[in-house]
């Protein structure tokens, strides 16, 4: 019978879980996972598995797939973005400033607005569109 997508990806669940118990090597879960993938069949699917215990392909269910980030992590993940933007804006204006002042402070033309306008602009649009972007999950 032939083996679908989903039924490989309970496989490769199972694999993860005996090589994180110790069970297989890191050499034997990399060659498995590579043969997991090119498996057709139950058959092929059973023969990779069946030196491990207690795996039975028909009760198995497949690892819960997480839908949608959190809110939580939406905003943590935001905040994180800006800290970058506001991390990089910093540097490029005190490189700025140095330059300004051991010119005789004869400040150059502001460059830095053109490091931070764009990344800005597109953070303030990310952010004020929150999770209503064009992602079909959503």
């Amino acid at each position: 019978m032939r083996a679908s997508d989903g039924d490989r990806d309970k496989v490769a669940g199972v694999l993860r879980e005996h090589y994180a118990q110790g069970r297989l090597t890191g050499e034997e879960f990399d060659e498995r996972l590579e043969r997991l993938y090119s498996s057709r069949t139950y058959g092929e699917l059973a023969r990779l598995t069946s030196d491990l215990p207690d795996v039975d392909l028909r009760r198995m269910t497949a690892a819960p797939v997480p839908a949608n980030p959190s809110r939580e992590a939406q905003r943590r993940g935001m905040a994180a973005m800006w800290g970058s933007w506001a991390v990089a804006s910093g540097v490029n204006w005190v490189i700025w400033l140095i330059i300004g002042v051991t010119n005789g402070l004869d400040f150059p033309y502001p460059w830095p607005l053109w490091v931070m306008g764009p990344w800005g602009v597109m953070l303030l649009v990310a952010t004020v569109l929150g999770g209503r972007g064009g992602h079909p999950n959503r």
